[in-house]
């Protein structure tokens, strides 16, 4: 099996920066008189979230895949250089990121801003409504 990679530092930042503006646009929606500026801001949340949360998603993927396809759970007792505790802060650890309905939250929010901005577009620039 390949090494995993960690993302480029450039790429991590984007995603970290996407997922910040978004939740900055989604919040000044509510200070905002302008339709226009709403409507712009909309946009640029529901895409950075769409963007972020994809990202996230394929980040917990990734980990799940990792830690069933190496067992890494069933070899938590075999590493004698760990403390009783340390085996249980591992087998925790590992275990949750495991079962963790985190992705589902990620893909649940991308799915559903997907769906939101296809509405949007089409209100906004097809239908005019």
């Amino acid at each position: 099996m390949e090494e995993p990679k960690v993302s480029p530092k450039p790429l991590r930042l984007f995603y970290f920066w996407s997922g910040i503006i978004a939740t900055f646009a989604y919040r000044a929606i509510i200070v905002l008189n302008n339709a226009i500026w709403i409507k712009v801001f909309w946009y640029v949340g529901t895409i950075g979230f769409i963007i972020y949360f994809i990202h996230r998603f394929d980040i917990s993927k990734k980990r799940s895949k990792l830690i069933v396809e190496h067992k890494l759970r069933e070899k938590m007792d075999s590493l004698d250089h760990l403390t009783d505790d340390d085996k249980k802060a591992l087998r925790y650890i590992l275990g949750t990121l495991v079962s963790s309905k985190e992705k589902w939250n990620n893909y649940a929010i991308f799915i559903l801003s997907g769906i939101a901005l296809i509405l949007g577009i089409l209100f906004d620039f097809i239908l005019k409504i």
